[in-house]
Formats: C-alpha cells, structure tokens, sequence
C-alpha cells in the first residue's frame, strides 16, 4: 500500500513512531477523562489497520446520553469524532440533529484534539470515495477515505 512500509505482519505508514503515537494517544484519553470527568475507555495499538487506537467517552458524561468515541490513526495527525460508534451516524452533524451529540460536548472533544496537535476529520468526508494509489481494492470493494486512514490493512 502506499504510504505504507514493512512485511505482511507488520505493516505501518512510513515514517512510524509507534512509541510517539502512543504517547500522544495517552495524553489524548487523560486529557478526554478530565475534561468529562469520567474515566474513558480505550483500545490501542489496532494490528492490521491504520487506525492506532480509539477513546471512548462513556455515555454518562455527556450531555444527551450518548457515548463519543475518537479515532485515532497511526500516521500521528487524523482523528475522528462519533456519536455512539463509527458508522452509528453520518457524522456529527446528523447525530446532533438527532439529538444523540451535544454540541458543547463535541466542543470540548474538538478542542482537546486541537490542542493536541490532531486534525478532526468528518466522518462524511471519511466515507467519501478513495481513488488514490493503494492497494485497498484488495481489503474493500469501495475503498473510501476512512479505509485509507483508519481502515484494516
């Protein structure tokens, strides 16, 4: 794939720092866990994909009920904020319009990305169409955005 280096078995994007990724990513859910006032959930160091790993905000700290989760992808920079779970909305748009995500709790979320140097991607952009150069069409019949940077390997 492009974009990517090593074997079979241990694919990654060039330029890796797995040790600098997780750091960040551990600022990330300690910064989400004071900001919320909650102890947050999270799934690191995904094989295969280029997704890193995934903070779950639970749903008792937040204003309608509803869980945030935040990707993270392994090239250090891209994140992606859902209501409930990736796919569950069209993005974070709909899930307010829904009534599932506040929009002061997106808020907060976005800010702790900012701060930590991510760049928060819609979801609806994610879902678009990837026709750049990769070998996706093997792991996807519809590559998109999101299989390109958070997708399995």
């Amino acid at each position: 794939m492009t974009g990517t280096t090593g074997t079979a078995a241990a694919l990654r994007p060039l330029h890796y720092e797995r040790a600098a990724v997780g750091l960040k990513f551990g600022r990330l859910v300690r910064r989400l866990a004071a900001d919320f006032g909650a102890s947050c959930e999270s799934e690191r160091d995904t094989q295969n994909s280029s997704e890193y790993g995934r903070v779950h905000v639970p749903a008792d700290a937040t204003v309608y009920g509803t869980r945030i989760v935040v990707c993270v992808n392994k090239f250090g920079s891209l994140a992606e904020v859902c209501a409930d779970k990736p796919g569950a909305f069209l993005g974070t748009d709909e899930a307010h319009e829904e009534g599932a995500l506040d929009l002061g709790d997106l808020a907060i979320v976005e800010r702790a990305l900012a701060d930590l140097g991510y760049v928060s991607v819609p979801e609806e952009l994610l879902e678009s169409d990837y026709e750049g150069p990769s070998a996706l069409e093997h792991f996807a019949a519809r590559p998109t955005w999101w299989t390109r940077f958070f997708g399995l390997w």
